[in-house]
């Protein structure tokens, strides 16, 4: 499994508007040849959200074997980049739930500098997994509960104008 630097969280019933559930630097094998942090690492540190944010759900069922194989998948990503991060730069990312069905999520994640600016966002589509039949399922019921009460906590925030959108010239 892979191993993020996540800041894992109980789950206690309080749900912040947005979430900060990561809090990290940026390391020296993220740069890149323009002495910034390489596009695809954007997706590194914002999957650490996306494991940060799964870990919280499910406490205190925080690894693959406690959860019985109920698992998910990113089904879909979309990334923009606003501002640039440098070595050591220290970051936060704030989560968004946006929107939830009986085997599907979407999150909306900024990634935010030190000084509080946003450098890039990541809009994720997740589907409900079950590693043992190896193909999608429905949420499990303390997991459906718990990503309705965020949804709910979560529908005063704005929507970002990031959000939903595609390529285009």
């Amino acid at each position: 499994m892979l191993e993020t630097e996540t800041i894992l969280h109980d789950w206690t019933e309080e749900i912040a508007t947005p979430l900060r559930l990561v809090e990290n630097v940026v390391k020296p094998e993220w740069i890149d040849e323009y002495g910034h942090l390489n596009m695809a690492h954007y997706l590194t540190i914002c999957d650490q959200a996306n494991w940060a944010f799964w870990n919280w759900l499910n406490f205190p069922e925080n690894s693959i074997e406690a959860r019985g194989g109920a698992e998910y998948v990113i089904v879909e990503n979309h990334v923009t980049y606003t501002g640039e991060l440098a070595q050591g730069d220290a970051f936060v990312i704030e989560t968004q739930l946006l929107a939830v069905d009986g085997k599907r999520y979407v999150l909306f994640h900024r990634v935010l500098n030190e000084a509080g600016d946003c450098c890039a966002t990541n809009e994720v589509k997740v589907l409900g997994f079950d590693l043992n039949a190896r193909r999608a399922c429905v949420w499990q019921t303390r997991t459906a509960d718990r990503l309705q009460a965020i949804l709910e906590a979560h529908s005063d925030l704005p929507t970002p104008a990031e959000a939903g959108r595609s390529i285009q010239l």
